[in-house]
């Protein structure tokens, strides 16, 4: 199958010369179009592509952070939403390949599609080019965001009591949830609580790093809610 315009204009957007123009036919097909064929296979693999090249770039920028420092921002970077953010920054969406029910409700525009379109493009590159290549796209695109991830997640414990305590409310409290995995690589999870009963969990290889992820999950549903 021939690339069309919108996704011709979108390799051109993304800064990507396909070698195998099927791949990104392939990657902006939602299942609702029906067929084998969907985007559902390449987001599994972008997802992963995506969270390496973050991790080392993150490395790179704070050498001296532990993973209780790293692992919220990795995660800011990684979720749905930021994916779905980068899509409407290129546009991503006007060349989705998705069936009429899905376009006539919004498909273009739902944080969801959007979100594992872009993962399932950066598998598309990586596949069509090699880790190097889907490396330079994703820091291309990632780029002002990484920058400042360390600010607005270099401590996400201390944020959220800020919020509570800027609220009259009394501060968070962490729960210890479950504790899972080999006695040498033990899996945390941690439940951040308000005192209203808003809360969020997290789950790393360590409490600090499970708490700091929980936090930062709970400040994200807090986002613009002064209640």
């Amino acid at each position: 199958m021939t690339p069309g315009r919108p996704l011709v204009d979108l390799a051109r957007r993304m800064g990507h010369d396909f070698a195998r123009p099927e791949l990104l036919i392939e990657a902006m097909t939602h299942p609702s179009m029906g067929g084998a064929s969907s985007n559902q296979r390449f987001e599994f693999l972008g997802d992963r592509v995506l969270g390496l090249v973050i991790a080392e770039a993150l490395l790179d920028q704070d050498p001296s952070a532990d993973e209780g420092a790293l692992a919220p921002r990795l995660n800011a970077l990684v979720r749905k939403e930021t994916c779905a953010e980068i899509a409407m920054a290129i546009d991503l969406g006007a060349a989705l390949r998705m069936g009429r029910s899905e376009m006539i409700s919004g498909g273009r525009r739902k944080t969801a599609l959007l979100g594992d379109a872009m993962e399932a493009v950066i598998a598309a590159v990586y596949i069509d080019a090699g880790f190097d290549a889907a490396r330079a796209f994703i820091l291309r695109l990632w780029d002002d965001r990484i920058a400042r991830a360390r600010a607005q997640t270099a401590d996400a414990k201390t944020a959220l009591q800020e919020w509570a305590q800027g609220r009259g409310m009394a501060p968070p409290d962490y729960a210890d949830l479950d504790r899972d995995g080999p006695d040498h690589a033990p899996v945390f999870s941690v439940e951040a609580r308000l005192s209203d009963g808003r809360a969020a969990r997290g789950r790393a290889a360590s409490k600090r790093a499970a708490q700091q992820l929980a936090a930062e999950a709970l400040l994200s549903t807090l986002e613009g809610n002064d209640d």
